[in-house]
């Protein structure tokens, strides 16, 4: 069975960022127990670090991304930047999901 690329969308600079990272490697650890390949975009947060790029240079990234992942899994909270990601999976045709379980029932078939 193809090993199902999945873009982990989620909040970073509300609230606390390095919380939000946490969150977003605790559900890439889950989804690769579960068979998925996942993608944390808030690795960036580290090469940020060190590194600063712009917020449009970090979206730029992004976006090439989500076009080579087969879906992209938004997790809970408000974020602009996560919102421009589902935005642009639904411009290209890139299965959106809202919890693992969707995520898994839609790739059952």
């Amino acid at each position: 069975m193809k090993k199902i690329k999945v873009y982990i969308a989620s909040p970073y600079t509300l609230g606390d960022q390095l919380e939000n990272v946490n969150v977003q490697m605790d559900m890439y650890s889950k989804l690769l127990d579960l068979g998925f390949l996942p993608f944390a975009p808030l690795y960036s947060h580290y090469i940020h670090e060190r590194h600063p790029k712009s917020y449009d240079t970090w979206m730029e990234v992004d976006y090439e991304w989500i076009k080579v992942c087969d879906c992209i899994l938004r997790l809970p909270g408000e974020s602009n930047g996560a919102d421009l990601e589902v935005k642009f999976a639904n411009e290209n045709n890139i299965p959106v999901f809202y919890s693992v379980k969707e995520l898994i029932e839609y790739f059952k078939k």
